[in-house]
């Protein structure tokens, strides 16, 4: 028996990379997994996993737009009549130093990392509160805590999903809905596949497991709190980075 049978996770920015990741892992442990991206990759990614014998589809969504989110979530209730698990994934970089930030780096990612968790939390949440059951999972990062040089935005809208989530869960809990949120450290990607790689070898040289991380990991952090089993956290950032900073 999987520890998400029988539940419907959205899980966003689920194309590739961490999003990928916990698609595998929620869909081995039984989940029906709706992927949402922008991308059309998507497709791809689901149907991986189908071939593996996941249950999941793609659709295809802007979680930055209020009609795209509203479509898909009425696609999931009508044909599922639920929504447990709501996984606030996808988020975009535009990195620069903040002289030379334009303002559109600037708002690009405040809108798809923070306001698009108003518009997906806000249209899902309803349906939860329905049930008197959800788990809403949010993606911060290790350098919403400790920043990094060109990321201004970015950390910027990481520590606000910190303090969003902080916030929201004092409203839901009533309703057994808990809101909590993962800090990943440095994790396996495309994006880190094209850093040099002796950069990579000293951003491990700073973790003490010796290692990066992997989106299957991060899946794994991902389905404790997603669990039955962590009805008593809420709240919380869970950092996960192997020990290379801890709060």
């Amino acid at each position: 028996m999987g520890k998400l049978n029988g539940q419907v996770a959205i899980i966003t920015g689920g194309a590739r990379g961490i999003g990928e990741g916990i698609c595998k892992v929620f869909c081995n442990e039984g989940a029906m997994v709706a992927l949402w991206d922008i991308m059309d990759e998507g497709q791809n990614t689901a149907d991986r996993i189908k071939d593996e014998g996941g249950e999941i589809i793609f659709q295809k969504v802007n979680v930055s737009d209020q009609s795209s989110v509203d479509k898909a979530v009425e696609e999931l209730i009508r044909e599922y009549g639920k929504i447990d698990i709501l996984i606030n994934n996808a988020g975009i970089i535009r990195d620069r130093s903040f002289l030379k930030m334009s303002r559109d780096e600037w708002d690009r990612v405040i809108d798809v990392n923070i306001n698009s968790l108003y518009i997906t939390t806000r249209t899902v949440l309803p349906h939860m509160k329905e049930a008197k059951y959800g788990r809403i999972i949010n993606a911060s990062s290790i350098n919403a805590f400790q920043g990094a040089f060109g990321q201004t935005n970015y950390a910027a809208s990481k520590a606000a999903i910190a303090g969003f989530t902080r916030a929201l869960c004092k409203e839901t809990g009533r309703y057994n809905i808990t809101v909590n949120a993962v800090a990943p450290g440095f994790i396996k990607s495309e994006m880190t596949a094209s850093i040099p790689p002796e950069i990579v070898k000293a951003g491990i040289a700073m973790i003490p497991v010796g290692r990066i991380g992997t989106p299957e990991d991060m899946g794994h952090v991902y389905l404790f709190l997603a669990s039955k089993e962590a009805s008593f956290v809420s709240g919380i950032v869970l950092h996960a980075n192997g020990g290379a900073m801890t709060m």
